[in-house]
Order: C-alpha cells, then structure tokens, then sequence
C-alpha cells in the first residue's frame, strides 16, 4: 500500500442498529473499491469484516473490525461497529478511531434506537455524520418515510443527496441531487439515465440548496438572489457543512447489490472531512490537530487478546510517523514499549507497513503491559483522551467444569478484559464465587463460547449468591459453660454474657467482670471464640453483625481452667443466647439510579415496584429523559438489565450501588433459611 497525505486519508466508522445493514454495506464499499471479487452475505458467513469465528457461527457482528481501502487515489479506513446492545463497546472503539460516522438505516425499520444512540453519541465527540438508508429492495422499505422521521428528528441539518426515484413500489433510478442527474446504479456499474420529472424531487433538491446556502454567506446571497449554484459550490458548501456539523447528508442504496454504493463514496470522499480538516481530543479535553511533523504518538483503540498469535493493539496515529522498531513510552506505566513492526488493517489479515503518519490506523502484535486507550509517545508526555465504555450491569457467577481448571479460567477470563473494557472479573470475598459482569446475555454467551474455543476452558453459569448477614433485635443474657473431665487435668471455663443489638459491622466485645470472676488473661479467649462463632448465624449460616457482646460475670477453676476453655465457653453462650435474642436475616440494599424516556416511565417504575423496590425521587434529564431513583434489594436484581432491554428497547441506563442492610420480609427469610439446609 502506497503512503496517502493527510488530504487523502478518511476515517469512517458505519454505525446503526443491529441488522440495519452495516456490515453488508461495508463489503459494498469494498467491491466497489476492488478489494473483493462480491459482495459477501451474512447469512453465508461470507462478508469480509465478520470474520471472527463467533460472528461467522452467530451471523452478526460482535467487535470491531477495521479494512484500508484505496480507493479513487485516496485511502479510506472504514471502521465497522458491532450493532447489538450487548456490544457496545465497538460503538466506543469504532468513535475513538473515526473522523467521522455513517449510519446505517433500513428502509423497512426506520429510525430505531440503536441509530438514535449512534448519532447522539457520535455529535457528542463532535464527529461527523451522515445516513445511509439501505435495504430498499425490503418488501415495505420506503426511503421518503425515513428521510421524513430523521427530518422530525433531527431537523434543518438533515440534507439527503443520492435519492431514489420510485414508481409504485419500485425503486427505478437514484437521483445524485448534487448534480441534478438520475443514474441506473448496480455493483460497479454507473449509468446515466433520463432524469424523471417528479415534484418529491424538486423538494428534495430544495432542501439541499437550502442546507448549502445557510453555510456561506456568499452562497447565501446568490441563492436569494435567484442563482444557480455550480456543482463546486455545491460540493464545497456541503464541505463546510458536514464539518461543521451542521449539514448531515443523507444517502439510500442496497447494500447486497450494490444499488447506488459507488454514487455515495464518491460523493463520501469529497464531502467528508479528511486528516487534514480533523483534531483528536487530549486528556484535557482540548481539540488539538494531527501533526505529521510532531512526536511520534499513538492511541490504542482496540485489543485483541489471542492466545496463540497474542495481543494484537488497533492504534490510531495522533502525531508524528511511527515505523517499525520504533519506542514509544506509555503514558499510564511510564514504561517503554517497542513497536518491532507496524501493519496496516485489512480486516482479518493484516499488511506490513513501512510508516504509518500521523491521523491513519495501524496496528501492531505483542505489546507489553498496554491497555486499550493507552497513549504511548516518545516522550511519555502526550496523552489523548480515554474512550467513554458502558458499565456493564448483568452479572453471573462461574464455576469450571472440571476441577483444577479455576487458574485456567481466571487467567483466561483475565486475557478477554484485555480485549473487552465492558467486561469485569472479580472475585467476590463475601461469597468465594468467581463474579463476571457484562452487557447483557448475548455478551456473556460469547466471553464463555471464546473461554472454550480460545482458551479450552469449560465453565458452567450460576445466578449470584447473595452476600445475606444476620443480627438480632433484642438483648439477653446467657451462661456458657465448659467443662470436661477425663483424667489429668480437665477443662473449665464458665462466662456469663450479655447479647445486645449495635450499630458496628464487626461484633463488638466489652467486659465488666466484678471481682477477678474471670482473669483478665482469659478476656482475649473469651473474644476470639465470640468473633470466631459470630462467622456463621444461627438462621442460615450467613455472617452476623450489630451485636455487642459483653463478659459480665463468670468463674474459673485455679488447675482446670484454661485459654482454650473459656473460648469453648463463649462458643456456648454464643449458640445458646442469640437464638433467644431475636435473630433475623438481612439483606443488601441497593441505590438505583435509572436513564429513562417519558413515554417509559410508568412501566420502569412498575417493574421495579415488582422487586420490592422503592421510588425515592425523579429528576429531569436532558434529552427528554427521565431520572428515577430508588432503593431495591439486590436479591432482585440479577434480571434487571435484562428486563429493561425489553421494557424500553434498549433506550434505558442505569447505575446499580450497594448501600446498606435492611431486614428481610419473614415469609422471604423462611425461603432463604430452607435453600441453605
């Protein structure tokens, strides 16, 4: 691959809902580009950008996939990001990569929620952004039902530019509206025909004037003033536009067969912002331009973690040129790290590159301890802002199938959060369980599919223990005695103890021992036994807590007595005396704090009415939405992700935070006592 300027290069990420067509449409681009002989089908496992095996077997994409193209003597880098909710983590890759995004619509579904968040997230990094309505070759697709929800939706800066010409049901012709012209579009071929007479048109054509003349006051002017713009005008006004952000162009084709894919990147290359006209953000937050002539920086958008081939980091070029054997210092560590050979991305497969310059994408294997938005520079001075990745809200715990693999999984477990930030691991102190949290149930289906075929670890999946406690509500006073005889020397420990409710986590131990009952060289016996027994309560097994213990009296005998005694015997009093003290089962309490739109408020609210939770507040929120906050018990909450991806079709966020006990309900704290028999 030759080397392109800064004014050559683009970097494009197609965004959209799953199934709207992205990746299909990207296998477009690249026939048309000549990098593949056809375009290739999903649901043949054909497509060049899925080819990881989970997607192949899954028939969608799951991570981020990214391809050079040179294409009409520029370079396009077109990254494609997974669609499904439960990979949103491509979403964030993909924008920390690209200059600029197109997203992807289908004709028959419309303006869905995935689109919605695409273009909300990609405005707020100030990228650019364009629509593709595709699949119009869909039985009830209709291109003008769709431009007219993104015109409701998002306004004055929607402004289409290759539409289609339809009569009846069928799409005749796609009319480039920059150049007035009608073309018959299929595959590689472009032919122009007839332009049609059709009033939609004219209209259509209005809105883009319009759009372009509001970008330039000089263009303003001649559009008022009755005047025909040229098509440099046009292409340069729409420049202006897009940049700036106030122009989103709009496109429409078929994806599988190519219709009108050629009209809109060429119209892509010359509209869309190159490395030139972009900056990347620092770690301040401040817009600071790509610099081919600066130090050599790089930011690390992607890990793939691969057990054989090993890790494998997409980066983007910020400043300078990196070649191979270049050494760079990691802005996080402060440790150096060398870059023994740089390649360009090819989905797939990767090319060996002799110099990647600044605003382009390469990537390079094998790079010591560095992470995904890691910024490494020459001299460990430059950093760029970290990408934004959701919190993941769904949790199981993992058991292996086969003893002695728990190394294995954990260690493996350890490689896939290298290469997926949404994904957590920990281990849970309270429960000895092995916690892993995700973005749904399609994201952990894949982390435990890629345990085994990566890593040959089996595991098995279980909801959560919960971490219960118990304590008591009133107090009581009780003797433990120990004693035993058995020839020799005997035991002999005998403590009077007083059991009352605290606030404290931890058992709190007092004495008050009258006339040497108990020598204070027991007192610390006395304790241990308490804190020792008080691990396990006497309902369900589970830790007690808010209870003060007090040694008030005792006896002791002078031969017989001893340390381990009186530890006995407070483990008797301990065993006798809190089931007399009204003991009861607690439960974690958690706050949550829910993102929802107006239209969906009641149905949340009901739904977390339903886990026995509670509304303390709701705020308004920007975007039209809502902010519920409440306190539910976190035994509730293992499906919570999961219903609020069906209730509000995946337009719900939320925080989850443990805070406090609270006493379980009797008839709940009978099925608790039963399940740990």
């Amino acid at each position: 691959m030759k080397q392109y300027s800064e004014t050559q290069i683009r970097n494009i990420a197609l965004l959209g809902h799953g199934g709207s067509g992205k990746t299909t449409l990207a296998d477009a681009i690249l026939f048309y580009g000549k990098a593949t002989e056809r375009i290739g089908k999903i649901s043949d496992s054909t497509t060049v950008m899925d080819f990881d095996a989970e997607e192949k077997k899954r028939k969608t994409s799951v991570s981020t996939a990214v391809y050079a193209l040179e294409i009409n003597d520029n370079k396009l880098n077109i990254i494609d990001a997974p669609g499904l909710f439960d990979f949103a983590a491509g979403v964030s890759e993909a924008l920390a990569a690209a200059d600029s995004a197109i997203i992807a619509i289908s004709g028959k579904s419309g303006l869905t929620v995935g689109a919605k968040q695409c273009f909300e997230k990609a405005r707020a990094l100030k990228k650019s952004v364009g629509f593709f309505v595709g699949k119009l070759d869909s039985s009830h697709a209709h291109f003008y039902r769709v431009l007219s929800s993104l015109a409701g939706q998002y306004g004055a800066v929607i402004c289409p530019i290759i539409v289609p010409y339809i009569e009846g049901e069928e799409v005749k012709s796609y009319i480039n509206l920059i150049e007035n012209k009608a073309y018959g579009c299929n595959g590689l071929e472009i032919k122009e025909m007839r332009m049609p007479v059709s009033e939609e048109i004219d209209n259509m054509r209005s809105m883009l004037l319009e759009a372009v003349a509001t970008t330039d006051e000089a263009l303003m002017e001649k559009y008022f003033g009755g005047e025909e713009f040229t098509v440099e005008e046009i292409l340069g006004g729409l420049a202006l536009g897009v940049k700036s952000g106030d122009i989103c162009p709009v496109y429409s084709g078929v994806q599988q067969s190519g219709n009108a894919i050629p009209l809109m990147v060429d119209n892509l290359l010359k509209i869309m912002p190159s490395v030139a006209d972009c900056a990347y953000t620092n770690a301040d937050g401040e817009a600071v331009t790509y610099d081919k002539n600066g130090e050599a920086a790089i930011t690390v958008f992607k890990t793939i973690a691969d057990p054989f081939v090993g890790k494998l980091s997409y980066f983007k070029v910020i400043s300078g040129a990196i070649k191979g054997d270049t050494r760079l210092i990691n802005n996080r560590t402060g440790e150096e790290e060398r870059l023994s050979k740089v390649m360009w991305l090819k989905a797939g497969k990767q090319e060996d590159a002799d110099v990647i310059t600044a605003g382009d994408i390469g990537a390079v294997a094998k790079l010591g301890d560095v992470l995904t938005g890691d910024t490494l520079s020459a001299k460990g001075t430059i950093a760029a802002k970290k990408p934004y990745f959701p919190n993941p809200n769904l949790t199981v715990a993992v058991y292996p199938k086969s003893k002695g693999d728990e190394e294995k999984i954990a260690s493996a477990l350890a490689r896939i959060t290298e290469e997926d930030p949404t994904i957590k691991v920990y281990n849970d102190k309270e429960t000895h369980e092995l916690i892993l949290c995700a973005l749904g149930e399609q994201h952990i289906d894949v982390v435990i599919s890629r345990l085994k075929a990566k890593f040959g670890a089996e595991v098995e999946l279980k909801a959560p223990k919960i971490a219960y406690r118990e304590t008591i509500r009133k107090e009581v006073k009780v003797q433990g005695r120990h004693k035993k005889q058995s020839g020799g020397h005997g035991q002999f420990g005998d403590v009077w103890i007083k059991f009352e409710p605290c606030d404290e986590e931890e058992l709190v131990f007092q004495e008050e021992v009258f006339g040497g009952a108990v020598p204070k060289n027991f007192f610390p016996a006395v304790e241990k036994g308490l804190k020792e027994s008080a691990m396990k309560g006497v309902l369900a097994g589970y830790p007690m807590v808010g209870i003060k213990a007090t040694l008030f009296d005792g006896s002791y005998h002078p031969v017989d007595s001893s340390e381990m005694a009186f530890k006995m015997a407070a483990a008797i009093a301990y065993k006798d005396g809190i089931p007399q003290a009204s003991p009861v089962l607690l439960e974690p309490i958690g706050t949550l704090k829910v993102l929802v739109p107006d239209e969906m408020l009641g149905d949340v609210i009901g739904d977390i009415n339903k886990r026995r939770g509670r509304i303390i507040g709701m705020n308004p929120a920007e975007n039209k939405l809502q902010e519920i906050i409440g306190e539910v018990p976190m035994a509730e909450m293992s499906d919570f992700a999961t219903a609020m991806r069906s209730i509000t079709q995946g337009t719900a966020t939320f925080t989850l935070e443990p805070t406090r006990y609270e006493e379980v309900p009797a008839m709940i704290t009978q099925k608790i006592i039963d399940a740990n028999k």
